[in-house]
């Protein structure tokens, strides 16, 4: 056992420079779904590396405090992941971003306690320890300060992540925050935390810490609260990368290589997301965090609820044989297709379609769904043929010659508004155009308006037929009118 120690701490370094290449690897594979399943098989080995090597590099490790620890944590992960459903996928990755901030600033707190902790033994036993050569424990102000931005960082993400879940989740708790004091009092806040972090910084002064990691726990809160429910995506993804910068954070830290380029890995990768995000929104990530689109949905209707506007309703069957008959359909998946829980009742219609010879195709929205990528995972979940997943840049010249675009759920991504009013909050975001199909139909419960609270003017559109229930049960009904059983 011992031979081992000596020669996983000889060579550590070694191997976390094999499980820095697989997560260079990883973030490779996970960038497209033909090599997502050997991405996380890299992440999976990369990460079991890195635990071993840290078990055998680690000072004086409390072995039955951290493997029960990691049980716990493993039983709690594995129960959430095998009975989490889609439709609370957003929600429980915020979820998990809001632990790695936490464990953030635990650490930054347990290092200074640590550190002041052996302070006061060396001052109350100074002559032996100095007798003995004994170094006195002392900070220098590169690791004080890498304790200021690991903990402040930290402490925001836990409680933004925190809020973001609430939203996601729709608790009541977790209520979007609005009005004109809303921003003087995150200037405030954020400038007090700001001080506090440079006292401590310059000081070491503990009250000056307690204070800057309180005020960053605040700040997390209202930095997020008054962010409408159209940007939350962008939030989900922002987080990420927030949440890899505190891991970064923890690296420094605790002097490990291997969680300093995870880390920094996770929160370069989230921040380039979260940039391509806004880009295909056309907003700035200044306008999401310090802007948003509530002040501008509240015109539309507080509750969800619209103006009263002609629009026309058909029945399942109706669509089943209008698509039974076109040459050409698109589905655009939204989060109503989550919400039912259709994703394989829409694969079946798909397949049943094309048996009839009709091309079917999927257009996919960069920011549909409520997290990145929501509604690929739905259709690989599905195991629907990546090749007929398109994004929005690849199939938008192609509705004007489609016969039947199939809207499930989805609202913002198809809102016309985002071309034709300049009016409107998300006046120049690019969407899917599916408004310019030969004819469109939307499944919805209601009339009600999407994530972002804007009424949609593709819903009263002379070709649009909407079809109210849940999507799971209207589609199957499609596809029995297919079959010739709706009749």
């Amino acid at each position: 056992m011992e031979f081992i120690q000596d020669f996983m701490q000889s060579y550590a370094n070694w191997f976390y420079l094999i499980g820095a290449v697989l997560f260079i690897l990883t973030l490779r594979g996970l960038s497209g779904p033909k090599t997502a399943i050997a991405g996380n098989r890299y992440g999976m080995i990369a990460m079991a590396i890195a635990v071993v090597t840290t078990f055998f590099v680690a000072d004086h490790p409390v072995v039955p405090m951290i493997i029960g620890a990691m049980v716990l944590g493993a039983v709690v992960g594995i129960a959430r992941a095998r009975t989490v459903p889609m439709t609370q996928m957003p929600e429980t990755v915020a979820l998990m971003h809001s632990l790695v901030g936490l464990a953030a600033v635990l650490i930054a707190i347990a290092a200074i306690l640590h550190n002041n902790q052996l302070n006061l033994l060396f001052d109350s036993n100074e002559p032996a320890l100095t007798a003995a050569g004994v170094e006195h424990a002392h900070m220098n102000k590169v690791h004080l300060f890498e304790l200021f931005v690991g903990c402040f960082v930290g402490a925001i993400t836990f409680t933004a992540s925190v809020f973001a879940y609430g939203k996601l989740a729709a608790k009541k708790w977790a209520k979007t925050i609005k009005g004109g004091w809303v921003k003087p009092v995150q200037a405030i806040i954020f400038i007090a935390m700001l001080v506090s972090g440079f006292i401590f910084f310059s000081t070491g002064n503990m009250q000056a810490f307690w204070a800057m990691t309180v005020l960053a726990l605040a700040f997390g809160w209202v930095w997020i609260a008054p962010v409408g429910g159209g940007d939350m995506p962008v939030v989900v993804s922002l987080l990420n990368s927030f949440s890899g910068w505190a891991a970064a954070g923890i690296g420094f830290t605790l002097e490990n290589n291997m969680l300093i380029v995870a880390g920094s890995l996770v929160g370069s990768s989230g921040a380039i997301l979260s940039y391509i995000m806004c880009k295909a929104m056309n907003r700035s990530i200044i306008n999401v965090l310090f802007g948003g689109i509530t002040a501008g949905a509240a015109v539309s209707g507080d509750a969800g609820e619209v103006k009263q506007r002609n629009y026309r309703s058909g029945s399942a069957d109706d669509a089943g044989f209008l698509m039974s008959n076109a040459d050409s359909v698109v589905i655009v998946p939204g989060y109503g297709m989550a919400q039912g829980r259709a994703q394989n009742a829409v694969k079946e219609l798909a397949n049943l379609l094309k048996e009839q010879g009709v091309t079917v195709r999927f257009a996919i929205h960069p920011v549909a769904g409520r997290m990145p990528g929501h509604m690929n995972v739905l259709l690989a979940e599905a195991d629907v043929a990546y090749e007929d997943i398109l994004e929005m840049d690849e199939i938008n010249s192609d509705f004007p010659a489609t016969d039947v675009v199939l809207v499930i759920g989805a609202n913002d991504v198809v809102n016309p508004a985002a071309k034709d009013d300049p009016s409107s909050p998300i006046y120049g975001m690019p969407i899917l155009e599916a408004h310019k199909a030969r004819t469109i139909m939307v499944i919805k419960r209601s009339m009600a308006t999407g994530y972002a609270g804007l009424d949609n003017d593709l819903f009263y559109n002379d070709k649009t037929m909407m079809i109210f229930g849940d999507a799971k049960k209207v589609v199957e009904d499609m596809t029995k009118a297919i079959n010739g059983g709706g009749h």
